[in-house]
């Protein structure tokens, strides 16, 4: 299997008003044509400055539109063939993760790179010709080391993670909602993003609080040329980190600085993992120090493409920590990944949805005549599985949003799953009642022809020959019918 080292990208912003205020010079300078960035000591003028060389390296005057076309946008198309991607940003507090990742609606420029790859996905799904997809969302933050479904009915609740021998790491609990346009993606990310742990700080007003990851999840159902179906799926994991923080800096107390202290050891574990990866000679990587770095252990070494964004603050007065930022963006790129297409996936909810189908087909088939199930069928589950497919999934082609398009295919399922179910148990009820019947009426009979034959023998002294069982005939017979598909008369 082929392996691809991590991508990593640097993004200076411009000064923001406080560093201004400070009278803060820059000491960051990027040459974008050789991506490569520069920072220069402010206390060492006479050293000649630390040069760092990354996949792509963007100054002040750099749209994220930029970055997207040029780095993000291969990652993404991988998704939507079926491979793992993971994009994540990285740096101190108030460095510009955020604005990166979420961006603003004005002007459209600088849109951030999730509402992009909302699109780009959507884009993948209105071009493809004969293939079917299946796109969900997720949203969860780490906050204090506790795990939340930012779009849960109880976002306070602390959920559990779980590991499973196929699917890996995994959030129990967190819940997953279909989407079928880019407006439903925002939708969902910006009820997730009102409900997400921010705080004041004096670095960043808004500073984040916790880490953020919103996954797209999408499953690819294609026909080759000779009528083959193919099952892959994709996920892509869009992560924005909480920013590493001084005390001295940002001013924090209280609560605030326990939250400080959480994010800085999630941080330094995350840092752990990728020296760890990065040095040869380690045979442990310490992913279970930390929810974070568990949750993006197949980012970090596994079976994902992997794109990593570090924001730099190019003030003097945060020399430090952009330095550490920089070295810590170093070594990330020197991680190997292992990606490839997650080929006909065993937790797909398309392959479960047809092989549930195809089983309650088989059960009326049982239960039933031929002539009976086919008319059944007919009216409400199409026969040709690739119709089934279509039925059970969102339209190729993504129209208005309007009131039909917001109908869950998980609900049109289960409705049409629950008819079926309701039809197979009432013929087990009916049939359940006629047997209970006829072993009452046997029992009945039974019981007077004893009594008959006891009465008979006392009064002639002798046993009667026993008349025909016709108890015994009748059962038989009405069994027979029944298990042959005739109703009874």
């Amino acid at each position: 299997m082929a392996s691809e080292s991590v991508k990593v990208v640097v993004r200076c912003r411009p000064m923001n008003q406080r560093e201004r205020e400070l009278n803060c010079q820059p000491v960051v300078t990027v040459d974008s044509a050789r991506g490569q960035c520069f920072i220069q000591n402010p206390g060492a003028a006479d050293e000649p400055p630390k040069q760092f060389t990354f996949d792509g390296a963007y100054y002040v005057d750099h749209f994220t539109e930029q970055i997207y076309n040029e780095i993000a946008y291969p990652l993404v198309e991988g998704v939507t063939e079926g491979y793992n991607g993971t994009i994540f940003a990285y740096g101190q507090t108030g460095s510009g993760k955020s604005f990166t990742m979420q961006g603003l609606p004005d002007p459209p420029s600088q849109r951030g790179i999730i509402p992009r790859a909302f699109e780009h996905v959507f884009e993948s799904v209105q071009c493809a010709e004969n293939t079917k997809f299946l796109v969900r969302a997720s949203y969860l933050e780490i906050y204090n080391e506790d795990i939340r479904d930012l779009l849960g009915a109880d976002t306070k609740q602390k959920l559990e993670l779980k590991e499973h021998p196929e699917k890996g790491v995994y959030v129990k609990g967190l819940s997953m909602h279909t989407v079928h346009s880019v407006a439903q993606c925002e939708r969902v990310m910006e009820t997730g993003w009102k409900n997400r742990s921010v705080g004041y700080t004096l670095m960043n007003k808004d500073s984040s609080r916790s880490h953020s990851i919103f996954t797209v999840s999408i499953e690819i159902y294609a026909v080759d040329e000779w009528g083959k179906d193919h099952l892959r799926a994709g996920k892509l994991n869009l992560v924005d980190l909480a920013g590493s923080e001084r005390q001295s800096k940002t001013g924090a107390t209280g609560e605030r600085l326990k939250e400080a202290t959480k994010i800085n050891l999630s941080l330094s574990a995350l840092g752990n993992v990728i020296s760890a990866l990065v040095d040869g000679r380690c045979k442990h990587i310490p992913y279970r120090d930390s929810k974070l770095t568990r949750l993006l252990q197949d980012s970090l070494g596994g079976n994902t493409k992997t794109l990593m964004v570090a924001c730099l603050s190019p003030a003097d007065n945060n020399y430090d920590e952009t330095l550490s930022t920089l070295r810590y963006a170093n070594r990330a790129k020197n991680i190997k990944n292992k990606p490839h297409i997650n080929e006909d996936p065993k937790d797909a909810l398309l392959r479960e949805y047809q092989e549930e189908i195809k089983k309650l087909k088989a059960i009326l088939a049982q239960q039933m005549g031929p002539g009976n199930l086919s008319a059944l069928l007919s009216s409400q589950v199409p026969q040709n599985p690739v119709q089934t497919e279509e039925k059970l999934m969102p339209p190729p082609v993504i129209q208005s949003d309007t009131e039909a398009e917001k109908q869950l295919i998980r609900e049109e399922y289960e409705e049409r799953l629950a008819r079926l179910r309701a039809d197979y148990e009432a013929e087990q009820e009916s049939r359940a009642r006629l047997e209970e019947d006829i072993t009452a009426m046997r029992n009945s009979y039974d019981v007077k022809l004893s009594t008959l034959e006891e009465n008979l023998r006392k009064e002639t002294g002798a046993r009667p020959a026993r008349p025909i069982g016709r108890v015994h005939f009748l059962h038989s017979r009405l069994s027979s019918r029944y298990s042959s598909g005739q109703p009874s008369r």
